[in-house]
């Protein structure tokens, strides 16, 4: 993930819930968040509830957060 998100500039990175709203998997939450945030400080991270809202929630946090 590292790789890809330095590779080029990306507007939003979605987490999905299968990640972070389960607590054996909050290391690997905190992994990937960490991960986004060095290596992309300037993307936004939108999260969402089930896969069918991945959409709505890249366009909630990019109309909040516009990209310069």
């Amino acid at each position: 993930m590292r790789e890809k998100l330095a590779a080029a500039p990306y507007d939003c990175l979605v987490i999905g819930a299968g990640i972070r709203s389960w607590p054996r998997h909050l290391p690997v939450f905190e992994a990937i968040l960490n991960a986004a945030r060095e290596a992309a400080p300037a993307t936004a991270i939108a999260f969402n509830t089930r896969p069918q809202d991945s959409a709505a929630a890249v366009e909630r946090v990019c109309r909040e957060a516009p990209r310069s």
